[in-house]
């Protein structure tokens, strides 16, 4: 490490007021440092409580905070000083405790004695002691050096500037050093302004972690709660639907049963008539057969089987257990989406739309909150940021960070496109709505072909025709969803998207078509969902 850079360490723990290392540092509110007792000191010396380096004037005195940092850099600043012995000390020297810039000597506290107490000497320049006095003297004129040459930006002494730097500009070291302390303060209250805006910065980040931790738990409870109830669902319709099945099942065992028994209850009887018809076909009593045929004759009584039959009744059970297990998860999926959407609801921007950027086919109402097609292009003054031949119009609000949403209503068209689109999108000529040329955006055509516009284009089968559709941006997240307001359900989203520029809201009423598209595209006021 150079000299310099050693010297400009050492000077960032130097007390200002003291001009020697810290001892016991501490902190002002403004932000500067200096030693507890040197502070102190000026303060009780003073009538107002003004900061010796920005001069900032305190109304009360300022609480004192402990730079532990500066005190532990201090320590070692402390014990890192070399030992100056006295130079006048003959055998063995003691400990210098000054030098003396005049003399070029360094004196321990005996021998520094006569620059305390006599006159001529008490104007010699004191300071602590530092070794190699020499290396303070000019080498050419052996004199020391007392002068600063503004113009060479270097220290001279008195002969220099008469001899070598006479067209030169000279001002007393002492006068320099005023000026570059100054100098060096405000450098040190713009670090220390640079520093604590890095604090702030760190806390800002530290909060938002915290923010973002509590959103993360927030929706693990959720997710947990929801996924639950989806379980217990599940497990409840399996229940069910075992049940369902072995109920079944024991009806037709007992129907089965109830078959058996009765027709072992036939077949015992025709048992008992077989063995009396035959007991009677072998009697040789002809009055007793005689009297008996008639009963016996015919055979008893009994149920004609023929039809009766015992069936399977398990068939179509899953399926109706299925059929009912999805409608219950429609009824949760639909409590979730009015959930989602109740707390995207909370990023409600007052969109309106910008006249600057609209094809000039396109009418705009007064208020700026609906657009439509007019067929007859208006004489408008061409700008690059206006659509043409494209049927568009942008918001005039825009998004860089955060979130926002928007609600708007196409009840009654058959083509329209809505969504997003960065800054620099191309506007003149034909337009590809995709991601890849800055376009988030979901569309309608011929009145039955919704599609989302991605890469590649999504198609969209929805349960019924949105009137109202909520755009949810989150620009830190990647994220562009749309909502059926109505149904209260997710139509498509775009994730992991990456924004670099601004996004404004992109409205499309496509052509009018012979009147069949003539209703408006209306920016809706949102009012959250119940």
């Amino acid at each position: 490490m150079s000299a310099a850079s050693c010297l400009r360490s050492e000077d960032q723990f130097l007390c200002s007021i003291c001009v020697d290392v810290f001892t016991d540092p501490v902190s002002t509110p403004c932000g500067h440092n200096f030693c507890k007792n040197c502070i102190n000191e000026h303060w009780n010396s003073n009538d107002q409580y003004l900061c010796p380096m920005c001069k900032k004037v305190f109304n009360i005195r300022p609480e004192l905070h402990i730079n532990t940092f500066i005190s532990e850099i201090s320590s070692e600043q402390q014990a890192a000083k070399p030992e100056v012995p006295c130079d006048v000390c003959i055998g063995t020297k003691l400990k210098a405790l000054k030098s003396c810039l005049v003399c070029l000597t360094s004196y321990c506290e005996t021998h520094l004695e006569p620059h305390l107490t006599m006159s001529g000497l008490k104007r010699h320049q004191l300071m602590d002691p530092v070794e190699n006095l020499e290396d303070r003297m000019c080498m050419k004129h052996d004199k020391p050096l007392e002068l600063f040459c503004k113009t060479d930006q270097t220290c001279v002494c008195m002969l220099c500037s008469v001899l070598d730097h006479k067209t030169r500009e000279f001002v007393p070291l002492k006068e320099e050093y005023e000026g570059k302390k100054a100098e060096l303060g405000k450098t040190e209250a713009d670090i220390q302004e640079m520093i604590q805006k890095r604090r702030l910065k760190i806390q800002e980040i530290k909060h938002s972690v915290d923010l973002s931790e509590e959103a993360a738990d927030r929706e693990k409870a959720e997710g947990v709660q929801v996924f639950t109830a989806l379980k217990e669902s599940v497990e409840r319709s399996l229940n069910e639907f075992i049940e369902t099945i072995e109920e079944k099942q024991r009806t037709t065992e007992k129907q089965a049963e109830d078959f058996i028994k009765e027709l072992e209850q036939e077949i015992s009887e025709l048992k008992k008539r077989s063995s009396e018809v035959e007991k009677l076909s072998h009697s040789e009593d002809h009055l007793h057969f005689l009297k008996n045929f008639p009963s016996l004759k015919a055979a008893p009584p009994t149920k004609d089987w023929t039809e009766v039959s015992v069936h399977p009744s398990c068939e179509g059970t899953v399926v109706r257990a299925v059929a009912q297990l999805e409608e219950t998860l429609s009824k949760q999926m639909k409590k979730l989406f009015e959930a989602e959407l109740k707390r995207v609801q909370q990023y409600a921007v007052n969109v309106t739309l910008d006249p600057v950027t609209a094809n000039p086919k396109l009418i705009l109402s007064k208020n700026k909150k609906q657009v439509y097609h007019g067929d007859v292009e208006k004489n408008l003054p061409d700008n690059p940021k206006r659509f043409s031949p494209c049927p568009s119009v942008l918001g005039k609000q825009n998004l860089s960070s955060g979130r926002f949403y928007f609600e708007v209503q196409v009840k009654e068209k058959t083509d329209w496109a809505l969504g997003v689109a960065r800054e620099s999108i191309n506007r003149k000529g034909d337009i590809t709505l995709s991601p890849h040329y800055g376009f988030w955006t979901i569309w309608l055509r011929n009145g039955n072909k919704y599609s989302g516009n991605n890469n590649p284009t999504v198609r969209l089968f929805l349960s019924s025709d949105p009137q109202k559709v909520g755009v949810f941006v989150d620009y830190e997240e990647g994220l562009v969803s749309f909502y059926d307001v109505d149904a209260a359900a997710l139509i498509y989203s775009f994730t992991g998207c990456s924004f670099t520029e601004k996004l404004y809201p992109l409205f499309s009423p496509f052509l009018n078509d012979g009147g069949k598209n003539s209703a408006p595209m209306i920016i809706r006021p949102v009012n959250q969902t119940e």
